[in-house]
């Protein structure tokens, strides 16, 4: 038992939560262990009984960040860790640190440190959606002094490399890209981190002080001859766009998706180290794998470079999906809400800051794309049914537990118990995924994806509860219930059937003449016969539940 566990402690569990979402890549391309995994834990067949886990037995969850936020998605996060993860999780391994604004102001934001260094020694982070108060919301808030955000001071504490930010899918559900979409986004950098003052006129020096102690020299300077300027300064780091370029090509290259590089080079100068950058780094490790893989079809057979202006365009044109970009923050940050936008809305994105420890260990932080939904706050404080769809959310969760459950099992390899939980934490992820999509699928989702018939916030993560506990008690089943089939017709002691009429009439109906009759020409087929059935549902009537 313990050699086959140690085989799940392999590299393939390091992938990310968009590549055990999709599992799409090719089986050529898959190790053992990522292949006995997808056996194991798909929906289909039973896991191995080390990984089942039930509500009367927790399993010990391993370390991790939890950073609490405010608002709507604050009280979502509380219903569905409280009835989809503590019934079966023992969560006190878990680190909680409360970034609300008053809570920040209050410990003058001894708490955001406190949560960067937690997570820098942990290196798996959950994060809700948090509020950066403007100077109207300080006064609303009462706050005692301003605060910025937090994302910045993250993204120094852990090392920061990229935020990947990937399109959700729902099988059976069209969203907007009908395939995955992976974007990397420089983490650092740009015009975040920038120094500006407000000047009149005057002459601009820009020196660089080399620290080796080298002659100082002037990097720019120019003459302001307005009475009112703002000057801006800021630096792009590029030490650790060869990692990002590592992680981001051989996430395209397990899902089988064509990587693009953006940038605006063509103008901006500067911006020429990060394509070169990218492109060494695909040239010398991943070019020949593409190739041989027929991945690069779709850009002519090479690493292509986009300039932004013309990635823009191609987010709107390229529907079907496939595809992966690349580029620096601030681009990164304005592509990706475009991306939200075509893909139904930011909560149908991941986002996930990947940062390094010292020890080399990637640092993960998982969060939703969206914020607060303050809108939706404000009804429910009113009393109002609210309709939340927690996805996002769910998938931040779900990335974090898997991030700690490899990390534990890394750290600890002769400890057993520490794989058992992680393989227990993967099979649970991925039927708490399928509980939470068939309830989409079944027409049983929060309103935005179903109308004003759709479940309230509250409902449907008590549907999904039900579900999930269901799913998980039939895993414990010893065989599976018997498939039920309909005996071929011809066997039937009054089968009078001419075929040959049959076939004359099926031909008639299917239009497109490729032996398929799909959901439209069936509908005309029953039209044309006049057995298509009528809207004659009385309202109101119980549907059976599913």
């Amino acid at each position: 038992m313990a050699s086959q566990l140690a085989k799940f402690t392999s590299r393939a569990l390091t992938s990310s939560p968009r590549q055990r979402i999709v599992l799409a890549a090719s089986s050529a391309q898959q190790n053992d262990s990522f292949s006995m995994l997808k056996s194991y834990f798909s929906t289909t067949e039973r896991p191995p009984k080390h990984a089942m886990l039930s509500s009367d037995r927790k399993v010990k969850a391993p370390p991790m960040v939890y950073i609490a936020g405010e608002e709507m998605t604050h009280y979502a996060c509380e219903l569905f860790t409280k009835q989809w993860f503590e019934p079966y999780f023992d969560l006190s391994a878990w680190e909680r640190y409360d970034l609300s604004c008053k809570a920040r102001d209050e410990s003058n934001d001894q708490g955001l440190h406190d949560a960067v260094d937690a997570g820098k020694r942990i290196g798996a982070i959950f994060k809700e959606p948090t509020i950066t108060p403007s100077a109207e919301q300080k006064k609303e808030m009462g706050l005692t002094r301003s605060l910025g955000s937090p994302n910045g001071a993250m993204r120094r504490g852990w090392n920061g490399i990229t935020i990947s930010r990937d399109t959700i899918h729902i099988d059976g559900i069209e969203l907007g890209y009908k395939k995955p979409v992976f974007f990397e986004r420089h983490a650092v950098g740009g015009e975040y981190g920038a120094g500006w003052d407000k000047v009149g006129k005057g002459t601009l020096l820009t020196t660089y002080l080399p620290q080796d102690g080298s002659a100082p020299f002037i990097v720019d300077k120019r003459d302001l001859t307005d009475d009112h300027n703002v000057v801006v300064v800021y630096h792009n780091p590029y030490d650790n766009v060869e990692t990002l370029a590592h992680l981001f090509f051989k996430r395209c290259f397990d899902q089988g998706i064509t990587p693009y590089i953006v940038t605006k080079k063509t103008v901006f100068k500067w911006q020429e180290g990060f394509w070169a950058t990218m492109k060494k780094v695909f040239d010398e490790h991943y070019k020949e794998d593409f190739e041989k893989a027929g991945y690069l079809e779709r850009s002519g057979g090479v690493l292509q470079h986009l300039i932004s202006d013309a990635a823009t365009m191609q987010l709107i044109r390229w529907t079907d999906g496939g595809f992966g970009m690349a580029a620096h923050n601030y681009d990164g940050d304005m592509l990706t809400d475009q991306i939200a936008q075509v893909h139904r809305s930011p909560g149908f994105i991941t986002s996930n800051l990947v940062g390094k420890n010292d020890d080399g260990s990637l640092i993960k932080e998982f969060e939703a794309s969206h914020g607060t939904v303050s809108d939706l706050w404000q009804q429910h404080l009113e009393g109002k049914e609210t309709s939340l769809n927690p996805l996002g959310l769910v998938e931040a969760m779900i990335g974090a537990m898997e991030h700690a459950a490899v990390l534990d099992a890394e750290r600890n390899p002769d400890d057993p118990e520490k794989v058992i939980a992680k393989d227990q934490i993967f099979n649970y992820t991925l039927t708490l995924r399928t509980a939470l999509h068939n309830t989409f699928r079944y027409g049983q989702g929060t309103r935005d994806m179903t109308g004003p018939s759709g479940f309230t916030t509250e409902d449907f993560i008590g549907k999904v509860a039900w579900r999930l506990q269901r799913y998980l008690a039939a895993q414990y089943e010893e065989t599976p219930p018997p498939k039920l089939g309909e005996p071929d017709l011809k066997y039937r002691r009054n089968y009078d059937i001419d075929s040959e009429a049959v076939a004359e009439m099926f031909a008639r109906f299917d239009k497109n003449k490729d032996g398929f009759i799909d959901y439209e020409e069936f509908t005309r087929m029953l039209v044309k016969l006049n057995v298509a059935p009528k809207k004659t549902e009385k309202m109101g009537e119980k549907k059976p539940d599913v």
